[in-house]
């Protein structure tokens, strides 16, 4: 439950950081100034949102596999990692050449 929370609260931020961008490009269009950046805070707004939103989805959709394939095999033994199904076909159209 924490974890969608935490990833709607990010959300949330984002999209306040992304109107008050907006809000402030219009501020600077009738106050006739020239445009140079945002201001800081709602930059800083925009990265802890970002941080908090990445927090909640990495905590939100489980456990991450390891990149080594090792990992994976350290249970198996070399006959069923030598086997492999997916490419055996035994139903394609060159028995067809045979009947």
């Amino acid at each position: 439950m924490g974890q969608k929370f935490l990833l709607i609260l990010g959300l949330f931020a984002l999209a306040h950081a992304g109107y008050s961008a907006a809000q402030h490009r219009v501020y600077v269009r009738l106050t006739e100034q020239q445009f140079e950046r945002l201001p800081a805070d709602i930059i800083v707004q925009t990265l802890i949102a970002f941080f908090v939103c990445c927090i909640g989805t990495v905590q939100l959709f489980g456990k991450f596999k390891p990149i080594l394939i090792t990992a994976e095999w350290q249970n198996k033994t070399w006959d069923t990692i030598g086997n492999r199904p997916s490419f055996m076909t035994f139903n394609h159209r060159g028995k067809k050449l045979f009947h």
